[in-house]
């Protein structure tokens, strides 16, 4: 599928635990940022039509990254990732412009349900 979809977490396996999920699905462009500053930069320079986020990481958090990526871009699809007992972070990122979140482990049957809900 040529469906750009960025992942955004500062861990390395989380990040390949979804593209390998997504890559089971037939989805090959997917690129990768380690931190909120990278991703809003990535973001920038690639366009991607999906990025998934964590919430929590260093140099710039899941929801600045949100702001600022959602302030350069409205129609930006941002999706959030958390553990569990963050629910007051995940309230504000769909405030503040995420389509949805997924809960950390991850299932990838939920992963796929999600990106096919916002990519068709």
């Amino acid at each position: 599928m040529d469906k750009k979809i960025m992942l955004v977490d500062d861990a390395a396996f989380m990040r390949m635990t979804i593209k390998n999920c997504l890559t089971k699905a037939g989805y090959t462009n997917l690129i990768e940022a380690g931190d909120g500053q990278v991703a809003v930069d990535t973001y920038q320079n690639e366009h991607p039509d999906l990025v998934i986020m964590d919430i929590t990481m260093p140099n710039m958090d899941g929801i600045q990254a949100l702001q600022a990526i959602k302030a350069a871009d409205p129609s930006a699809k941002v999706v959030m990732c958390s553990a569990m007992g963050q629910e007051a972070m995940v309230v504000e990122a769909i405030h503040l412009g995420a389509l949805d979140f997924i809960v950390k482990p991850f299932k990838p049957d939920r992963i796929l349900q999600t990106v096919t809900k916002i990519l068709g």
